[in-house]
């Protein structure tokens, strides 16, 4: 089975396949793509974080395995600029610009909603807001370059290698849990957020 990709709109060869079996073989794959490179992005997340302060730490939003963000980021990387995977500099630069906008957006949003902070470039010089940062926006653009030229390649080869029925078990399974993952997170951290905005209440009273 060939597939293009044209900015995320996928072209099939229709003398394998019809249109109704490419809209659920293209879903499916992106599906497996983000549930792999979130838990790829976790883990690069925990050794980071473990070599830098020597301690283990589950990084993530979500209680699992999983930073849901790279799973996002590599999906829009692959459907905006998977047809460009010859050209370094395009997939540099369009990689560097995507990457950095969605963590501009998930930290800011995260901020918004959730009162919380999962990274900060303050102290990073040419930082916006301490979400984003010219060293790690340099940082994402070789990521993406590395990860659409080399890693992409076996992963693809591994869902294309998982029988397909399978293939739709397991991922009913994955997204069963990111959904029960994601909202008992969020009650928890709503809860959190509620515990201490009656706490600071009261401290305000007693004042």
């Amino acid at each position: 089975r060939k597939i293009l990709y044209n900015f995320g709109l996928p072209a099939f060869n229709q003398e394998k396949t019809d249109l109704r079996e490419a809209c659920v073989l293209t879903f499916y794959e992106l599906l497996w793509y983000f549930s792999i490179y979130s838990f790829l992005g976790w883990c690069m997340e925990v050794v980071f974080c473990t070599v830098r302060t020597g301690k283990l730490v589950n990084r993530g939003f979500l209680n699992g395995p999983v930073c849901p963000i790279y799973g996002f980021g590599m999906v829009i990387v692959l459907a905006v600029l998977g047809r460009f995977s010859d050209n370094i500099a395009l997939l540099f630069f369009g990689g560097m610009v995507l990457t950095s906008a969605l963590e501009l957006v998930g930290g800011w949003a995260l901020k918004k909603f959730f009162h919380t902070t999962w990274w900060d470039y303050s102290e990073k010089p040419l930082n916006i807001g301490g979400y984003i940062c010219l060293q790690f926006s340099l940082a994402w653009g070789v990521c993406v370059v590395l990860a659409v030229r080399f890693l992409h390649r076996a992963v693809e080869a591994f869902v294309h290698w998982i029988p397909f029925p399978l293939g739709v078990v397991l991922l009913c399974i994955l997204m069963a849990y990111f959904l029960a993952d994601t909202v008992v997170t969020v009650l928890a951290v709503c809860r959190i957020n509620r515990n201490l905005t009656l706490l600071s209440a009261t401290a305000a009273q007693l004042r």
